[in-house]
């Protein structure tokens, strides 16, 4: 039987990456709103059916002219070339018929599958896992490891825990069990904008009020970042306004503080970790001669060595929580602050308790520290891949670029494949990688890039073939999350605009070219396959005597809230009364020092953490520091042509947030033009003057879409506002592979040209994604 789409006025629920929205009808035209169950919905929201019927939708399928003209291969023009309506039988034959020709010229090793998901919540129309399996089922493809979000953390944590992140994120401290901690000591913060959001989406938005909860009953908070403002106000916070990157400096004196003093746990050390001696003969400087105290670490982070001396004396005095966010180890050696976070907490004698311990990423997703469901929904199979090659995800344009060039990754030697199609289904690269000059020229080398895509994106207008995509309200799908208790039906609120199709039936379509379509597909449509995962989830549940309704019950009233999980404490059972659980180390304790990293020889991973300053070259021409952060008015570049994101607009640019004091020093004024520049690019941004700013910093929040043009001195221009069009493309170093696009040296000048590309019009900004047609 087929699902049907809301025909009544009543209220309906959809689910989004940023929260649960609630659906009714208005006047014959549907309005999305905050779900009624949730505390705090996101003002994100208003981007959805504001942006669903843009002008800068894909609404048929397009091939680049030079492609079409001239076939594949390398082609300097993608970016800039204009695109040739077609139909789907065309579009398709010619996608078939490309990956046909590099699978047997070239073999899988050539397929790169991109995709970075978030492009939807739904559990079966996820854009990542469709192309995988359908790679799979073709042929095999190069596959991408690590986020560019977490990806230093995601490497480093085995070596510490013995698990790795993920699994982390899945047994972490629950909220319930810091609610007599006296004492937060937050590195990066846990900013509401980030909190807004999490995987799979979040039913209720709780950590704002649970925060605000917490410094009711009197619990401290100590801010430490370059932005006052990464914490709500409701927190008072103590701001510490450190020099962005030099966190693992004040870390390591805090540690170093509290031995001088005899305040450190030897007794935990001892029993729990592996590696201390190693650590506290560097934090002395026993083979350096550097002592690692208080007045050292100020004169890297800024941090008064009084200050620092009293924070640690108020940390080993309180039940102490410490978290870091994820954004400390987007930079260079940022590995280091999270490990010497962790350091600090087992000098302490705090991992393992309730309300006290050690924490990473709370505050990046809603859903962190939340205890999350009983059972847990199923996500679509994507088979089975033949091909071996992989690269780190944040290393993209490295391999296109080099490819045969050997690289380094967590302990071993790979060498980058040589990629003659990429195919692209969900996510912008455009919007993730750094360095987007960079990553320009290295598109310019493939020979064929396909993408499904729902507007006129950087990265559907450096394509090849752009197939026109549905967006989530225009499909059925189930919205759930390992990490939540709410599963939802997401009913069709919108029919598809112009020709766009579901991803799935896309990939049916080029599968049955392939002669893979009953590999693919199992003989079901999308209807079925949300039947079968639904009938699965529900034996699972079943299994555990959670008694769930069948899935036209389910289908019908919308949406069902399952048990939630217990609560718990990382590490409770290492440090279990009456001998703990070992953990899956080579010690079976925590590593503060890894002999097996120590043993890859690697300068900047020498097995414990450590302060390794990076070189200010750059520092005469660009004294300022961009923080290039999370948006606060949408998801990553989800939506920015909707309503929530352009109301934050300066003149259709990213507002670009600065100390008034360094405005002062530049002669710059609110509300004007300013033109931002590093070592790899140039933007145009909208100036907003703020004191929670620390002086010497920038910040810029990612995801506007780039607009590109030549600046004078023939370097890359964002006329948008894209902070990725400044950043670097760097490793974290030769361990992660993993991105650095957090902090970038920059200048920042007024914006006086006066040429009608200076006046473009926040209309014709959007318009310009799609003018080459």
């Amino acid at each position: 039987m087929a699902l049907t789409s809301p025909t009544v006025p009543g209220p309906t629920l959809s689910a989004f990456h940023w929260g649960v929205g609630e659906v009714v009808s208005e006047a014959g035209a549907p309005v999305l709103r905050g779900w009624r169950g949730d505390p705090s919905p996101s003002p994100i929201l208003d981007n959805v059916l504001s942006a669903a019927r843009d002008a800068s939708r894909v609404t048929q399928p397009h091939v680049r002219r030079g492609w079409l003209e001239q076939g594949p291969g390398r082609d300097a023009r993608r970016g800039d070339d204009s695109f040739v309506p077609v139909d789907w039988p065309q579009a398709l034959d010619l996608v078939a018929g490309e990956l046909k020709r590099v699978y047997a010229a070239h073999g899988s090793s050539a397929v790169f599958g991109g995709s970075y998901g978030w492009s939807s919540a739904g559990r079966f129309h996820h854009a990542q896992s469709q192309v995988h399996r359908f790679l799979n089922a073709a042929g095999g493809y190069v596959r991408s490891v690590n986020t560019y979000s977490s990806g230093a953390s995601e490497v480093l944590w085995p070596y510490l825990f013995g698990i790795g992140l993920t699994e982390y994120l899945d047994t972490c401290t629950t909220w319930d069990q810091l609610e007599e901690t006296e004492l937060f000591l937050c590195f990066g913060g846990l900013a509401a904008k980030n909190s807004a959001v999490a995987p799979g989406g979040v039913g209720r938005h709780r950590i704002g009020e649970r925060l605000a909860a917490a410094r009711r009953r009197g619990a401290r908070f100590v801010l430490v970042s370059p932005l006052a403002d990464d914490l709500p106000e409701a927190c008072e916070a103590d701001w510490l306004a450190i020099r962005p990157g030099t966190d693992t400096a004040l870390i390591l004196a805090l540690c170093h503080e509290m031995v001088a003093n005899g305040r450190h746990d030897q007794a935990f050390l001892t029993r729990y970790t592996s590696g201390a001696d190693e650590v506290l003969a560097y934090l002395t400087g026993a083979h350096d001669g550097i002592a690692k105290s208080a007045a050292w670490a100020e004169t890297i982070c800024g941090v008064p060595a009084a200050r620092i001396r009293q924070l640690a004396r108020d940390i080993s005095e309180s039940r102490s929580f410490i978290n870091v966010s994820f954004s400390l180890q987007r930079a260079r050696h940022g590995e280091h602050a999270v490990w010497a976070a962790l350091t600090l907490a087992a000098f302490l004698g705090s991992p393992g308790k309730p309300s006290q311990g050690f924490g990473h990423g709370y505050g990046a997703f809603a859903s962190i520290g939340e205890r999350g469901p009983a059972v847990v929904f199923p996500s679509l199979d994507q088979g089975r891949n033949s091909e071996r090659a992989f690269i780190p995800v944040a290393r993209f344009a490295d391999c296109l670029l080099r490819p045969g060039t050997a690289f380094d990754y967590n302990g071993e030697r790979w060498t980058y494949p040589r990629l003659r199609l990429v195919y692209w289904a969900g996510g912008n690269p455009f919007h993730h990688h750094a360095e987007l000059a960079k990553l320009r020229r290295a598109l310019a080398e493939v020979d064929t890039l396909v993408v499904h895509e729902q507007f006129w994106t950087a990265t559907a207008r450096h394509a090849d073939i752009v197939l026109p995509a549905t967006l989530s309200v225009e499909r059925n799908d189930i919205g759930a999350t390992r990490r939540d208790p709410l599963v939802v039906a997401m009913k069709q609120i919108l029919p598809p605009i112009g020709q766009a199709r579901d991803d799935y039936d896309i990939f049916i379509d080029l599968a049955r070219r392939l002669g893979c379509e009953a590999q693919f597909s199992q003989g079901l449509g999308s209807d079925g396959w949300l039947r079968h995962l639904y009938g699965a989830f529900r034996d699972h549940a079943g299994a555990a005597d959670i008694a769930l309704p069948d899935f036209d019950t389910f289908w019908q009233q919308g949406w069902l809230e399952l048990p939630e999980a217990p609560s718990r404490v990382f590490l409770s059972g290492l440090v279990a009364s009456g001998g703990g659980v070992p953990l899956p180390t080579p010690s079976g304790r925590i590593e503060l020092f890894s002999p097996r990293l120590a043993s890859y020889g690697h300068v900047d991973a020498p097995g414990h953490a450590a302060w390794l300053a990076e070189p200010d070259d750059d520092r005469g021409h660009f004294p300022l520091t961009l923080l290039a952060n999370q948006p606060i008015r949408r998801l990553h570049s989800q939506l920015d042509v909707g309503a929530c994101s352009r109301a934050g607009k300066i003149a259709g640019r990213e507002p670009l947030r600065m100390n008034p004091d360094d405005a002062q020093a530049r002669g710059l004024s609110e509300g004007k033009l300013v033109r931002v520049s590093s070592a790899t690019g140039n933007l145009i941004a909208g100036l907003k003057l703020d004191t929670a700013v620390s002086a010497g910093t920038v910040q810029l929040s990612t995801g506007a879409w780039l607009r590109h043009a030549s600046g004078n001195d023939g370097s890359m221009l964002c006329m948008a506002g894209t902070a990725n069009a400044v950043t670097r493309d760097l490793p974290v170093s030769r361990l992660t592979q993993a991105a650095v696009g957090a902090l970038t040296p920059v200048e920042v000048s007024a914006w006086s040209d006066t040429s009608a590309l200076a006046e473009v019009s926040e209309t014709a900004m959007r318009a310009a994604n799609h003018e080459s047609l």
